[in-house]
Protein backbone atom coordinates (compact mmCIF):
# COMPACT_ATOMS: atom_id res chain seq x y z
CA UNK A 1 0.00 0.00 0.00
CA UNK A 2 1.32 3.64 -0.93
CA UNK A 3 2.30 5.96 1.66
CA UNK A 4 -0.33 9.18 1.82
CA UNK A 5 1.74 12.13 1.68
CA UNK A 6 0.70 14.90 3.84
CA UNK A 7 1.92 18.82 3.66
CA UNK A 8 2.18 20.28 7.15
CA UNK A 9 2.38 24.26 6.82
CA UNK A 10 2.62 25.04 10.20
CA UNK A 11 5.40 27.88 11.73
CA UNK A 12 4.71 26.55 15.44
CA UNK A 13 7.32 23.75 16.52
CA UNK A 14 5.06 22.93 19.21
CA UNK A 15 2.04 22.18 16.80
CA UNK A 16 4.36 20.37 14.35
CA UNK A 17 5.68 18.24 17.16
CA UNK A 18 2.78 17.12 18.03
CA UNK A 19 1.28 16.45 14.59
CA UNK A 20 4.34 14.37 13.69
CA UNK A 21 4.11 12.46 16.55
CA UNK A 22 -0.26 12.00 15.95
CA UNK A 23 0.72 10.39 12.51
CA UNK A 24 3.36 8.36 14.26
CA UNK A 25 0.50 6.84 16.72
CA UNK A 26 -1.46 6.24 13.65
CA UNK A 27 -1.93 3.16 11.57
CA UNK A 28 -2.46 4.84 8.39
CA UNK A 29 1.17 4.69 6.47
CA UNK A 30 2.04 8.62 5.89
CA UNK A 31 5.10 10.47 4.75
CA UNK A 32 5.17 14.24 6.52
CA UNK A 33 6.61 17.38 4.74
CA UNK A 34 6.99 20.45 6.53
CA UNK A 35 7.76 23.87 5.61
CA UNK A 36 6.96 26.94 7.52
CA UNK A 37 6.06 29.57 6.02
CA UNK A 38 3.69 30.43 3.21
CA UNK A 39 6.48 31.06 0.61
CA UNK A 40 7.72 27.58 1.38
CA UNK A 41 4.34 25.95 0.87
CA UNK A 42 3.93 27.23 -2.76
CA UNK A 43 7.77 26.48 -3.76
CA UNK A 44 6.87 23.26 -2.57
CA UNK A 45 3.74 22.82 -4.20
CA UNK A 46 5.32 24.07 -7.44
CA UNK A 47 8.73 22.15 -6.81
CA UNK A 48 10.64 25.20 -7.02
CA UNK A 49 14.18 26.18 -5.47
CA UNK A 50 14.81 23.13 -2.88
CA UNK A 51 11.56 21.13 -3.65
CA UNK A 52 12.39 20.52 -7.26
CA UNK A 53 12.27 16.55 -6.31
CA UNK A 54 9.40 16.75 -4.04
CA UNK A 55 6.54 14.39 -4.11
CA UNK A 56 3.06 16.72 -4.92
CA UNK A 57 1.03 15.63 -1.20
CA UNK A 58 -2.48 14.13 -1.04
CA UNK A 59 -3.49 16.35 1.79
CA UNK A 60 -2.42 19.92 3.07
CA UNK A 61 -2.18 20.62 6.73
CA UNK A 62 -2.38 24.48 6.08
CA UNK A 63 -1.69 26.95 9.35
CA UNK A 64 -3.20 30.70 8.94
CA UNK A 65 -1.23 32.75 10.82
CA UNK A 66 1.98 31.93 8.73
CA UNK A 67 4.86 34.56 7.90
CA UNK A 68 5.66 35.66 4.56
CA UNK A 69 2.62 34.96 2.82
CA UNK A 70 -0.64 33.82 5.30
CA UNK A 71 -2.38 30.78 4.99
CA UNK A 72 -5.37 32.54 2.92
CA UNK A 73 -3.00 33.64 0.35
CA UNK A 74 -1.54 30.60 -0.04
CA UNK A 75 -5.32 28.88 -0.23
CA UNK A 76 -6.04 31.44 -2.46
CA UNK A 77 -2.99 30.31 -4.95
CA UNK A 78 -3.66 26.98 -4.45
CA UNK A 79 -7.35 26.84 -5.18
CA UNK A 80 -6.56 28.98 -8.69
CA UNK A 81 -4.17 26.42 -10.25
CA UNK A 82 -5.81 24.21 -12.16
CA UNK A 83 -3.52 21.42 -11.17
CA UNK A 84 -3.27 22.18 -7.43
CA UNK A 85 -6.83 22.91 -6.69
CA UNK A 86 -7.51 19.43 -6.63
CA UNK A 87 -5.76 18.18 -3.04
CA UNK A 88 -7.59 18.65 -0.22
CA UNK A 89 -6.83 21.72 2.12
CA UNK A 90 -7.85 21.51 5.69
CA UNK A 91 -7.46 24.78 7.58
CA UNK A 92 -5.66 24.04 10.88
CA UNK A 93 -5.50 27.00 12.55
CA UNK A 94 -5.91 28.73 16.38
CA UNK A 95 -8.38 31.22 14.88
CA UNK A 96 -11.59 30.63 15.77
CA UNK A 97 -12.60 34.13 13.91
CA UNK A 98 -15.60 33.97 11.94
CA UNK A 99 -13.99 35.95 9.42
CA UNK A 100 -11.08 33.49 9.05
CA UNK A 101 -13.89 30.70 8.52
CA UNK A 102 -15.77 32.75 6.36
CA UNK A 103 -12.49 34.01 3.84
CA UNK A 104 -11.41 30.41 4.00
CA UNK A 105 -14.20 28.27 2.95
CA UNK A 106 -15.08 31.85 0.50
CA UNK A 107 -11.24 30.66 -0.57
CA UNK A 108 -12.34 27.02 -1.21
CA UNK A 109 -11.01 25.34 1.98
CA UNK A 110 -12.00 21.64 2.15
CA UNK A 111 -12.46 22.08 5.80
CA UNK A 112 -12.03 24.41 8.78
CA UNK A 113 -10.35 22.82 12.15
CA UNK A 114 -9.57 24.64 15.11
CA UNK A 115 -6.27 23.67 17.06
CA UNK A 116 -7.21 22.21 20.35
CA UNK A 117 -5.89 23.32 23.61
CA UNK A 118 -5.27 20.19 25.44
CA UNK A 119 -2.27 17.84 23.48
CA UNK A 120 -4.84 14.98 23.75
CA UNK A 121 -7.38 16.55 21.68
CA UNK A 122 -4.85 18.08 19.04
CA UNK A 123 -3.59 14.62 19.11
CA UNK A 124 -7.38 13.32 18.66
CA UNK A 125 -8.21 15.98 16.27
CA UNK A 126 -5.37 14.65 13.85
CA UNK A 127 -6.06 11.60 13.96
CA UNK A 128 -9.22 12.41 13.14
CA UNK A 129 -8.32 14.41 10.23
CA UNK A 130 -6.45 11.33 8.93
CA UNK A 131 -9.14 8.69 9.65
CA UNK A 132 -11.21 10.73 7.84
CA UNK A 133 -9.43 12.06 4.73
CA UNK A 134 -7.00 9.18 4.26
CA UNK A 135 -9.44 6.06 4.95
CA UNK A 136 -12.94 7.34 4.28
CA UNK A 137 -12.69 9.61 1.54
CA UNK A 138 -11.32 8.65 -2.25
CA UNK A 139 -8.83 11.53 -3.02
CA UNK A 140 -7.60 12.33 -6.46
CA UNK A 141 -4.35 10.31 -7.76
Amino acid sequence: MKKAHILLVEDNEGDIILTLEAFEESKILTDVSVVKNGKEALDFLYKRGDYTEVERPDLILLDINLPILNGHEVLQEIKQDDVLRAIPVIMLTTSSNPKDIKTAYSNYTNSYVTKPISMEDFMKAILQIEEFWLQLCKLPK
